[in-house]
């Protein structure tokens, strides 16, 4: 491995050199990347640097951003390398291949160039420090050609900080550079960043991390398999210093010798054949075999958490099998077979559930204060609707059953454990219209509001008197059709209003409702129009001539309430006809018992 071990730290391993042993350096270290050609994964930011060094086009200040352990320092200290190369003649320039032996070269490689000064910005913050720094930058460099500034976790200096260093950074003297690395990009000010050429600094992807640890592995003499360096790959999540750090741990704690049952009981990682039994048993609803198969996981060390969210990635993996078949390439036949029959059976509504479930599962899991009694009441809320039909298709086949009068009652449920797909197979075994007959009656219709007033009377029915409070004085209607809301709400409104209407009113109809937030101003509450519809039938109530009459003859009386006749005394009653009905003028008010019912 020409490349993967030519680290910094090969005289560092341990060995005897014939003097004394150096101590041990880990992996992370003494194979850290010393120039563009041991850098691994990052071959866009590489060829633009190589082409900027090449060219003379080289800026006086970078942003190196991504995730921890991807590079970010070491490629700002192959960057102060690459300025400062003087080659091993000494006469050499910046150069996109630094030599390794020169003064420079050395001196940066082992962190002792006066003329590269690291900082580290989390233990540096205030303006104190930049203040001292902006002081040393007026000064040449000592031997170096440039005067390389290294700010690791920029993102941490205060905001006084980053205001001193602003003009230093959009004009420095052309003997410096700032080399700046952080995590957190959001966090550093717009007006650093539009003064920086920033590098985004990408994650490490899987295959290249198997080939890295692999030939580190080879060049440690270390025997380990190609499941064990997979798994390892996988947990570092792009990581490459993560990745060595638990191939350093995964070598200790094999002794030499690295197997894929060493790294999972390492990592708490359960087996992954297992695991693809446990999403089968659950996805075909055999809860108590679920149950059993998890607490056998479990006691023999695998973490519940863990073993959920390796169920969120078969989930995730599966569906992906099932839109782009592609995606199983480079895995073992055996996994691949499996994974593509499990893709070919499960539909996209099931698949897409069980992601929605263990994802809440996987939250009450790490809240509960006990994870595996969480994941079990997970797993097996998961068994019983796994392979249920939707709402969608099940009010489907409910209304092509309609018709049918038949009534015969249903055949008696299997016993078992088994959840979601017993309760599948008795919904598929009994006829349709059985379901909508009870006692030889036929089931009262499902509701189905067509406007917002109807969603609140549908509301007030089902006795939510808090939510009809919240729909009437602090709700104001943008769109309403049958399957969709979209409402303001006011500061008062509960901010998790929109769910709570969209859960019940899928459960109420048989049909799949979607309530959203809107920014529009939508129409006044229905207070609002209530008390508008009540000022103008006062108003008209009070035009009327009989009615003038009976004011007269009683004087100081009051006219407290208009209803139309008949009118019901409902929350929302008046407000349920056409928005275009205009009410009766004054003079159409008839004049006997036709006169709207008044309270005096």
């Amino acid at each position: 491995m020409a490349q993967a071990t030519k680290g910094t730290g090969d005289k560092a391993t341990g060995d005897k050199t014939g003097e004394k042993a150096l101590p041990y350096r880990v992996l992370a270290r003494k194979y850290r990347p010393t120039d563009f050609t041991t850098l691994v994964g990052q071959e866009a930011m590489v060829r633009t640097l190589r082409n900027a060094i090449a060219t003379g086009r080289i800026a006086h200040a970078f942003m190196l951003t991504g995730v921890r352990g991807v590079g970010k320092t070491t490629t700002a200290r192959i960057i102060a390398r690459a300025l400062n190369c003087v080659g091993a003649d000494g006469k050499g320039g910046p150069t996109v291949d630094p030599c390794g032996v020169c003064d420079n070269c050395k001196a940066i490689t082992e962190d002792r160039h006066v003329d590269v000064i690291e900082m580290d910005a989390a233990s540096r913050t205030g303006i104190d420090d930049v203040r001292e720094l902006i002081e040393g930058v007026r000064y040449r460099p000592v031997s170096a050609r440039y005067k390389v500034y290294i700010i690791d976790e920029v993102h941490m200096l205060s905001e006084k900080a980053f205001n001193a260093l602003l003009k230093t950074l959009e004009e420095p003297p052309p003997h410096v550079k700032f080399l700046f690395a952080t995590t957190e990009i959001r966090k550093v000010p717009v007006t650093v960043l539009s003064r920086c050429q920033r590098f985004d600094l990408k994650r490490v992807p899987q295959d290249v991390l198997i080939a890295h640890f692999g030939k580190i592995a080879a060049a440690e003499k270390v025997e380990i398999s190609p499941e064990a360096l997979v798994l390892l790959a996988r947990a570092a999540d792009g990581s490459v210093r993560d990745g060595l750090s638990m191939l350093d741990q995964a070598i200790a704690h094999g002794g030499g010798v690295v197997d894929a049952a060493q790294v999972r009981d390492m990592l708490g990682l359960a087996d992954r054949s297992r695991m693809m039994e446990l999403f089968e048993k659950t996805m075909r609803g055999d809860a108590a075999a679920v149950v059993a198969a998890l607490g056998e996981m479990h006691d023999s060390g695998a973490d519940p958490v863990v073993i959920l969210q390796d169920m969120l990635e078969l989930t995730h993996w599966v569906t992906r099998l099932k839109v782009a078949p592609e995606a199983a390439a480079g895995l073992a036949d055996s996994e691949r077979a499996q994974g593509g029959a499990m893709a070919t059976k499960l539909s996209m509504a099931s698949l897409t559930r069980a992601w929605t479930l263990l994802m809440k599962g996987l939250q009450e899991t790490l809240a509960a204060p006990s994870p595996l009694r969480a994941a079990e009441m997970a797993l097996i809320r998961l068994c019983f609707v796994a392979d249920l039909p939707s709402p969608a298709d099940a009010v489907k086949a409910l209304q092509n059953g309609a018709g049918s009068t038949a009534s015969a009652p249903p055949a008696a449920p299997p016993r078992g454990g088994n959840g979601g797909g017993g309760a599948a197979a008795r919904l598929a075994s009994q006829p349709v219209s059985a379901a909508l007959v009870v006692g030889g009656q036929p089931v009262e219709a499902l509701p189905a509001p067509k406007s917002f007033t109807e969603v609140v009377a549908l509301f007030e029915t089902k006795r939510e008197a808090r939510l009809v409070n919240y729909l009437m004085h602090h709700v104001h209607e943008v769109r309403c059709e049958p399957g969709l809301i979209e409402f303001r709400p006011e500061p008062q409104a509960p901010p998790d209003l929109a769910s709570r209407l969209s859960e019940c009113l899928s459960r109420w109809t048989g049909r799949r409702w979607i309530a959203s937030v809107s920014s529009d101003a939508g129409k006044p509450t229905l207070v609002a129009q209530k008390a508008t519809k009540a000022d103008d039938l006062r108003s008209q109530a009070e035009g009327n001539l009989l009615v003038q009459a009976i004011m007269k003859t009683f004087p100081g009386a009051r006219l407290e309430a208009v209803r139309r006749k008949g009118e019901q005394t409902s929350l929302v009653a008046g407000l349920a006809g056409p928005a275009d009905e205009e009410p009766p003028p004054a003079e159409e008010y008839p004049a006997d018992d036709d006169i709207p019912e008044s309270e005096f």
